[in-house]
This record gives structure tokens, sequence and C-alpha cells, in this order.
């Protein structure tokens, strides 16, 4: 192999390497850092370009997907604004000074998503800074009146009693509930008082400015969050549990319809994947329907919803339907086990099971039309009288299986001697009832779906009486008017 050297048109050295088949391979001069940071700059800057356009879709489909969010934003954007005024206007900023500053961190921490958030901080934030404003006061003018060795020891006791009592009740359940947010503030607005009434000698003044621009931040986020696009809180938690047992319907009905009919097509894994957001989502929505009910006592009536509507009674709607949305990922994960039941199996228990899905699903769908609309169904005793039926023809049709097993394995061709048959025949049966084990857990599953349907039903039966919905309503009124004509009946004949 021999090598050469050249110069080439005066751009620098080129090497020329022949190989010994008589070919020759030119050798480039390696790149210059000046390039190499180059082309590491562009790859950066396409990279970065990159990145900045994926997260601006994902904003894009966020905004065109729930345009509360953007509406949400600009509220909370234009009461910032509004009470800005406060240290823009001279005649404004006269009257409050730098105390104005707490009307906007007013709003910044009041203003919420959700109607029932924006007044549980605000109520909580009202009395808590009334009643520590005014506690602070008071303490303060005790221990002035104390002579000035004792002032501070009377403050530094009374905060440390006061924030310890406040902060222990905090794990009290009730407490935690409903004002754990009122608690916490109570503790900053009396330490803050306290503490700076021992410098400040119109401390009277100070807390009567704090507690005014106090109130003005929160009346103008209350304003907006309820006069603007209002999102409820009652509301929502109303969609929630209805469109759970929407999708907890579908989920079921999707499970048994993928492994009895399309696992004949496609892999059931791949078939069914699309069918677990929906039991999955009921199984995670427990804290924000637990969130949503508790913001929901804060809010006032409005729209089919009374001054005391029944939220807890949600809560317990929506327990029963966990309660059979476990059974569903149990079902679930049966289906999509490496154990597989022969087809001669499923296809004997096929139309049974599936009628059994379908039956169950239809009576959860009933239930959440019927919560969606806030009307009594009319036909809810005719679906849970199919419901049951179902559940009859598929432990009639399970009870027969061992029979069809029998006759599937004696049916099959053997050239052995009639005792060696028979042997064989007990040794399939074991065999074949191994293999069904799978077909029978999901019977059982869906027997005990149909089972736990049942609390579904007697939860939204309470729900219904105690919110009034329209059905019972109707029927009030009849038994009313029936009653009057029986009145004017009685009358006439007197």
């Amino acid at each position: 192999m021999a090598t050469e050297k050249e110069v080439s048109g005066g751009l620098g050295l080129e090497w020329r390497v022949t190989v010994p088949e008589g070919s020759t391979v030119k050798m480039e001069p390696e790149p210059s850092w000046i390039s190499s940071t180059w082309n590491r700059l562009v790859e950066l800057g396409s990279k970065l370009r990159a990145k900045v356009s994926t997260f601006g879709k994902k904003v894009w489909k966020i905004g065109a997907d729930s345009p509360r969010k953007v509406i949400h934003g600009a509220k909370v954007g234009g009461a910032l604004t509004l009470v800005s005024l406060f240290y823009y206007l001279r005649p404004l900023y006269n009257g409050f000074g730098s105390s104005a500053m707490w009307a906007v961190m007013t709003v910044v921490v009041v203003f919420e998503y959700t109607v029932g958030g924006c007044l549980y901080k605000g109520i909580n934030r009202a009395i808590a800074t009334l009643s520590a404003g005014g506690l602070a006061v008071g303490i303060d003018w005790v221990a002035s009146k104390s002579g000035e060795k004792w002032e501070p020891v009377i403050l530094s006791a009374s905060v440390f009693l006061l924030a310890s009592a406040a902060t222990f009740s905090r794990f009290l359940p009730t407490v935690k509930a409903r004002f754990d947010y009122g608690v916490t503030i109570f503790i900053l607005t009396f330490s803050l008082v306290a503490v700076s009434g021992y410098r400040v000698e119109e401390l009277i003044n100070l807390a009567v400015q704090r507690i005014a621009t106090i109130a003005i931040g929160i009346a103008i986020a209350l304003s907006i969050c309820m006069l603007v696009y209002p999102v409820w809180s009652g509301q929502e938690l109303h969609l929630l549990v209805s469109r759970n047992m929407e999708k907890l319907a579908d989920s079921l009905e999707g499970c048994v319809e993928d492994y009895f009919v399309k696992s004949e097509i496609t892999d059931a894994k791949e078939s069914s994947a699309t069918r677990l957001e929906g039991y999955k989502c009921v199984l995670n929505s427990k804290a924000s329907e637990d969130s949503q009910a508790n913001l929901a006592r804060w809010e006032p009536a409005h729209g089919g919803f009374g001054f005391r509507h029944p939220w807890k009674q949600y809560l317990k709607v929506a327990a029963a339907l966990r309660n059979c949305a476990y059974c569903v990922e149990a079902l679930h994960g049966c289906i999509n086990s490496e154990a597989k039941a022969p087809e001669y199996m499923k296809k004997h228990l096929r139309d049974a099971c599936m009628k059994l899905s379908s039956d169950s699903s239809k009576v959860l769908k009933e239930l959440s039309s019927s919560i969606m609309l806030m009307k009594r169904s009319k036909s809810i005793d005719a679906l849970v009288g199919e419901m049951k039926n179902a559940v009859h023809e598929l432990q009639n049709a399970f009870a027969s299986l061992p029979n069809h097993l029998t006759q599937t394995t004696a049916s099959s061709p053997s050239e052995s001697t009639e005792g060696k048959k028979n042997s064989n025949i007990s040794i399939a049966d074991g065999v074949a009832l191994m293999e069904a084990m799978p077909l029978m857990t999901i019977v059982s599953l869906l027997i005990e779906i149909s089972a736990r349907i049942q609390g579904v039903i007697d939860t939204v039966g309470t729900l219904a009486t105690l919110a009034r919905f329209e059905g019972i309503r109707n029927e009030k009124s009849s038994s009313k008017v029936q009653a009057e004509e029986q009145e004017d009946k009685a009358l006439q004949e007197v």
C-alpha cells in the first residue's frame, strides 16, 4: 500500500491512499473547532425550536379543549389590574397608602378556578383576619398597660399560646376539611399585628387599613369569579359522577366485547388498551370528588342545585361506583392474563356473558342519564329486571359447562382400547377444567359486578329522593291533584 501527499487547489493538504487492489481513497482533513462548534449550535437551535413548537401545540390543545381555563386566566388578570388602581390612582393611594398592597396579595391568594374555592378562601380569610386582628389589638392594649417590662413578655406568650393552639387545631378532621386555610391566615395575621404593635404607635389605624384593603381584595375576587363565566364546584361534581358512571359502563361492555369478539381478529391486549381509561378514571377521581364536594357546600343556590343540596350523597354514589370499578379492574386483568381459555369454551358462554355485560352497562348508563338530567328514570326497573334475567341465564350456562366438556372430550377420536379411552377422558376432563379457570373467573366477576350495581342503584335512588329529582316532584304534584279532586268530589256529594 502506497501513500502520497499533494496540494489541492491551494486550499490545503490532501492525502490519497492507494490500496492493494489499485484504487485510491481520498482522506479529508478533520474539521476545525469553529465548524464543529457551529454545527453544534445549529443542532441545539433546531432542538430548541422543536421543543418550543411542541410546547406551543400542547398549550394550544389545552386551551382549545377547555376554554374555561383560558377565561380563568383572563379573569385573574382582570382582577389584578382592577385592584392595582389603588396604587396607580393618587386619591386611592392617599387613602390606603402602602397597605394597598394587601389588596393585591388577597386577590392572588383568594382567586380560585371555581366559585366554591373562591368563597372558601375568601370567607376563611375574612373571618380569620377580623378575629385575629381584633384579638391582637386587644392583647396589645393589655400588654401596653402592663408596663414596658412586661409588655414583650405578654406579647410573646400570647403569640406562643395562640399559634400553638391554632396549629394543633389543624389536625382535627373537621377543621382540616373546612377551615384549614382560615387557621393559617389567623396565625399569620395575629403574629404580624401583635409583633408589629410593639414598635408601631398607631396600631389601630394600621389594623383598620389592612382589614379594609383585604376586604376590598376579597370583594373584587368574589365579584369577578361569580359574575364572569362562573365555574361551580357543585356542577363540576355533578358532571364528574355522571360521566364516570358512563365511562365505567363503556369500560365494562368494551372489555367483555374485546374478549369474546375482537380476540378472534386481533390480540386482546391491543384491542382493549383503549378501554383502560374508563374504570381508571373512576378509581382515580376520589380526591377530586372529595374536594369538589367540600367546596360545593360554600356555594349559594345556582341552577338546579339548592342551598342545602345533598352533596355528601354524591360521594356515596361515587364510592359505590368505585366498588364496581374494582371488579372491572380485576376483570380487565383476567382478560389480559397469559392463561387463555379454549375457543369452544368461550363460544359456549359468549352469548350469556355478553348479554349480562350489555344489560349491566345499560343500567349504569340509565343511572348516569338520570343524574345528568336530574330526573327519576322510568325504565330503570325494567332494565334491572333484564340484568337479573341475564344473571340467571349465565348461571345456567355456567352450570351446563361440565356436561359440555364431557361431550366434547367423549366425541374426540381415539385409537386406544375402551379402558384407556375412559382414563384419557378423565384426564382430559381435568385438563379442560384447568383451562376453563380464566373463563370461570370472568363469569364470577360479571355476576359480582351485577350484584354491586345494585348498590349504585340504591345510592342513586337515595340521591333522587334527597335532591327531589323531577320525577319525584311530578309524583308529589300528581298526588296533590288527586287529593284535591277527591276533596272536590266529597264536597259535591255533600
